[in-house]
């Protein structure tokens, strides 16, 4: 029994070894590059794995991804399809979720960037804004993680949206459904927040033609992916002022390169993809529950449908 483990840097890959040889003394784990017997190999273990990662090793039972979403895994232009893939969840990549999202919800409607600017320039400027009761913040995706997110929102005050592909019921959120309530929803959200999954479908979702139908002045918040965002008219709309801020964790590029405008733009604030960053003692422990329990069953909670693309 054999698993291989692919990850973007030396360093990672072997701590994650590490992490999930403890946690299965009784597999062989080593990393994609030098997998001993590729006949033995049964599940792969990755993030942005290579194109034709997983050519070599026919016996593979699950790809198991490194993250809520299995986007990554499927830009493999020569994947097998048959293979299953698991999504790495748990309660601690959605606990940092909510507190991402809590701390720039907050940051957007407490105006933060302007009292720090303020800082900077030594003025002494008293920002009034409403309490969180009379601030609209919209949920776009309402899966594990933007469900919790909406709910933590709620929780703190603000009169909370969400929309998804589908309609939900989530207690003290006011849910969105299809495209037929779409524009319905983004024309109350004065702060928006992306949790979709990346699929053909919402490749671009945040564009011109959608930032017209926010509320003048509103800001965004992308923690789903990069791709997720149109990045010059994301550019436009804070210029001409029909967004205030932004705050965008996820980039079509990562790093994203230093010659970038986002780095630079006074109104946007950047973080390098952090929001539910997995751990390896963490993220190891769901990982080898997963295996154990695909071995058992031949399924898990969190396998995805890649047909959807999530």
């Amino acid at each position: 029994m054999s698993i291989v483990v692919s990850i973007p840097g030396v360093d990672k890959t072997d701590w994650w070894i590490e992490q999930l040889q403890k946690l299965l003394p009784g597999w062989t784990i080593r990393s994609i590059h030098d997998p001993d017997d590729v006949e033995a190999v049964t599940y792969a273990v990755v993030w942005k794995p290579a194109d034709g990662a997983f050519l070599p090793f026919a016996n593979l039972k699950a790809i198991v991804s490194l993250g809520a979403g299995i986007d990554h895994v499927l830009a493999d232009t020569k994947l097998p399809r048959q293979i299953p893939i698991i999504r790495t969840v748990g309660t601690d990549l959605t606990q940092r979720m909510r507190e991402y999202v809590a701390l720039h919800v907050l940051s957007h409607h407490r105006d933060m960037p302007t009292i720090s600017a303020n800082q900077r320039a030594r003025q002494w400027k008293q920002l009034v804004v409403p309490p969180a009761t009379d601030r609209p913040v919209g949920v776009m995706g309402l899966g594990n993680l933007g469900s919790a997110a909406a709910s933590t929102l709620s929780a703190l005050g603000f009169e909370t949206l969400g929309w998804s592909r589908t309609q939900r019921e989530i207690e003290g959120i006011t849910t969105f459904a299809g495209d037929a309530e779409f524009a319905a929803f983004l024309g109350r959200c004065e702060i928006l927040v992306c949790l979709l999954p990346l699929t053909d479908a919402t490749m671009g979702i945040l564009n011109a033609k959608l930032f017209a139908k926010l509320p003048k002045g509103a800001s965004v918040i992308n923690v789903g992916r990069g791709p997720h965002l149109v990045d010059d008219d994301l550019l436009a709309a804070l210029d001409s002022g029909q967004l205030s801020h932004a705050t965008l964790d996820v980039f079509h590029v990562e790093p994203l390169p230093s010659e970038h405008p986002f780095w630079s733009h006074p109104r946007i604030t950047v973080t390098p993809h952090i929001a539910s960053l997995i751990d390896a003692p963490t993220g190891s422990r769901i990982v080898a529950a997963n295996i154990e329990r695909f071995e058992r069953e031949g399924s898990v909670p969190d396998l995805a449908d890649a047909e959807r693309g999530y």
